[in-house]
């Protein structure tokens, strides 16, 4: 997604999926020659290998004249990204957006039509803009909203390992004593309690149905979000299982749960961090892994590529060099260790060598994608190989992926989660490959990341009843 390329970020969120904001510039205003056609909404799509992708951009004047605006990308969930330059004169319209590295330029038409181009990260894309009357609202029919009929609670407590402050919320079921309890773990980057994206929260469904259903759950803002203190980029999915046991740590003084019935679900890297703890503790009474990787990082990297450039039409030889680049780029992350070398290594292997020679909009660019490389996260996720962990987890087991997940393949992790709890002696552990899911559990039709956002299903009704009949079966014994 061309939007989305200054990102996934989100130290790869790739693996979880992609956020567009880089960093927060406040939107500049410049005065209007003749600004009256220019005011409004205006809407154009994108012509990309994936799919179309909406732009919007709402241009609007204040009360001494004075343009500003603000643009939406709806499949990617983005709103109000500010745009940091609005410039209009009678024939043309000019909008930058300096967070992203974006630009358009176009022609005023007339009254309801501009015709222009989009140029990011060193491409031009065809765009004509259309007045709009009302902007693109996504829609998120299985977001919960109040009132619930079970209890809701913020709370924080400290991870004693790191001194950091955790928030978050818990739910309690209502007239339910010592109920069973979950802790969700969320995939890579820095997510929210509710894992929103493309205003979707998948963990906001999650625990709304299982604390109907009588399951207390505790979400969790990560390191550096909400009131979460600390920065995601310094740390390793070894130092997220400190803070998952640190919530362990937190229900456990509740009087409300069950001190023997606390389980874990992770989705994505979650379930990478979920087998950790319950190596760790004694405390944890199951686990759920929703995508969860049962093989190395790097292997999932390559496969997940292949699959992306696959659903965006590349040929066999196309896919085939790019492996080759991301084995040289793996390579220098994992062997290089002067970090001034490692860097400029980097900086050249992903440009060809032209680093030097680029203009500083596109270094800023290459280096927020060295930044997604060039951290401890990425070099732990690189190498770690989950299955020796997983052969030493002893208690139940539901391993679940969607068969169209591009991101965590099923076929090759549930296999590996297999084999681990196999090895390990588990007897008590299931894996289910369920169709037409993608690596959020929604229903799908291609598993592409580019359609998360247009899907309007946050979660699988049919693995939340999955989840939640497991869970029941596994505490009543």
């Amino acid at each position: 997604m061309v939007i989305c390329e200054a990102s996934k970020q989100s130290k790869m969120k790739t693996f979880l999926s992609s956020f567009l904001i880089l960093f927060f510039i406040l939107p500049l205003t410049i005065r209007a020659q003749q600004n009256t056609k220019a005011l409004g909404n205006w809407s154009g799509k994108l012509e990309l290998p994936t799919g179309k992708l909406e732009l919007i951009f709402k241009i609007s004047e204040d009360s001494t004249g004075n343009l500003s605006s603000k643009m939406d990308v709806p499949m990617q969930g983005a709103k109000d990204l500010p745009v940091s330059e609005t410039n209009v004169t009678s024939d043309s319209v000019k909008l930058k957006v300096a967070m992203i590295m974006g630009q358009f330029d176009g022609i005023l038409l007339n009254d309801s039509t501009i015709e222009g181009e989009w140029q990011q990260g060193g491409a031009s894309f065809s765009l004509t803009l259309i007045r709009s009357a009302k902007v693109t609202e996504l829609k998120r029919p299985q977001t919960p909203h109040p009132p619930f009929p079970y209890k809701t609670e913020e709370v924080e407590y400290f991870n004693p390992g790191s001194g950091l402050k955790l928030t978050g919320t818990l739910t309690l079921p209502k007239n339910t004593e010592k109920a069973p309890a979950v802790i969700l773990i969320s995939g890579s980057g820095a997510q929210d309690r509710d894992e929103t994206i493309f205003e979707h929260k998948p963990f906001l469904v999650i625990a709304d149905y299982l604390t109907r259903n009588g399951i207390a759950v505790l979400r969790v803002d990560d390191r550096g979000v909400g009131g979460s203190e600390g920065n995601v980029s310094e740390v390793t999915s070894q130092d997220f299982a400190g803070d998952v046991l640190a919530g362990i740590d937190f229900l456990k003084k509740r009087n409300e749960i069950d001190l023997s019935k606390i389980g874990l679900i992770g989705h994505s890297e979650g379930g990478l961090i979920a087998p950790i703890v319950a190596t760790k503790t004694d405390d944890v009474a199951f686990l759920v892994l929703l995508a969860g990787p049962g093989i190395p990082g790097e292997d999932i990297l390559y496969r997940q590529n292949k699959l992306m450039m696959e659903a965006a039409g590349m040929d066999d030889a196309a896919i085939e060099q790019n492996r080759k680049l991301q084995k040289a780029i793996f390579n220098i992350v994992l062997t290089e260790t002067d970090s001034a070398k490692r860097l400029d290594r980097l900086q050249r292997s992903l440009t060809g060598g032209m680093y030097p020679m680029m203009n500083d909009d596109r270094k800023k660019l290459i280096d927020t994608r060295v930044e997604a490389l060039n951290n401890p996260w990425f070099r732990f996720f690189l190498t770690y190989d989950p299955y020796p962990v997983l052969t030493k987890v002893n208690i139940p087991v539901l391993a679940l992926n969607g068969a169209k997940d591009t991101q965590v393949t099923a076929d090759e992790n549930l296999a590996a989660i297999e084999k681990a709890l196999t090895e390990g002696g588990n007897k008590n552990f299931k894996t289910v490959r369920i169709e037409n899911l993608n690596h959020l559990f929604q229903t799908a039709k291609t598993g592409a990341i580019s359609e998360y956002g247009e899907i309007e299903e946050t979660f699988s009704p049919k693995v939340l009843k999955i989840i939640e009949e497991w869970i029941g079966e596994v505490v009543k014994k």
